[in-house]
């Protein structure tokens, strides 16, 4: 059943007071697990930013206005992050990687991650490009951007899809000004944009918002989301 379309921050109630607790818990729950993700994914890029070019011997020059265009780059580039016992916790690739010095900031295409959690819950990421800044306290995802949690025996797979995501690491917000699809089972979360905040536990869901809940009998933990 679907929910009707609403005005911006008000979503009409489901006929079922507990679905929608449900999923009010699950939409939490889920955007929780992806901000350690991403901040894996910016701490283990961080390491590329300490390769500076070596200066060279000091010497009078007119200054040169800085031009938008890399200092280095990585094609077909994979890294690997371990936890102490030996785990692989976290797996960055992607087609070519591009440090700019003048805004100090990175670009990925085609990135791909793949993060396993304490609870070996595993957590996978893609986007036609990822940018993060210099600080490693913001990162985007644009272009096809997917962050997909996969299902367990007792819960099933949680998925944010959109054009752009971007999270602020530093005051862990995750936030878009473009459509996103939230999917949880076979339970479904459409919105215009959102915004969350991880301090307070709290979505904001603006402009066109339409919700699909399936039925108790339908609902399954062993559901897997497919992109």
């Amino acid at each position: 059943m679907s929910a009707p379309e609403a005005d911006a921050g008000s979503v009409a109630p489901a006929p079922a007071v507990r679905p929608k607790m449900a999923w009010s818990w699950r939409l939490r729950e889920a955007i929780s697990a992806w901000l350690p993700i991403l901040l894996m994914g910016a701490l283990a890029l961080g390491t590329w930013w300490l390769v500076k070019v070596t200066p060279g011997p000091v010497t009078e020059r007119r200054p040169i206005p800085p031009r938008h265009e890399p200092d280095y780059a990585m094609n077909d580039f994979s890294v690997q992050r371990f936890a102490r016992d030996g785990k692989l916790r976290l797996h960055i690739e992607g087609a070519q990687l591009r440090h700019y010095p003048d805004t100090d900031t990175i670009e990925i295409d085609e990135v791909r991650i793949r993060a396993v959690g304490t609870d070996d819950r595993v957590t996978v990421a893609n986007a036609r490009l990822a940018v993060t800044n210099s600080a490693a306290t913001e990162v985007q995802l644009q272009g096809g951007a997917q962050v997909l949690r996969l299902a367990t025996p007792r819960e099933p797979a949680l998925e944010m899809r959109g054009e752009f995501l971007e999270a602020f690491l530093d005051t862990e917000r995750v936030r878009s000004h473009l459509p996103v699809v939230v999917r949880s089972g076979a339970d479904e979360l459409r919105a215009d944009s959102f915004e969350y905040d991880h301090a307070s536990r709290s979505a904001q869901l603006k402009g066109r918002i339409s919700a699909t809940f399936a039925p108790p009998a339908r609902r399954s933990p062993n559901t897997t989301g497919r992109r």
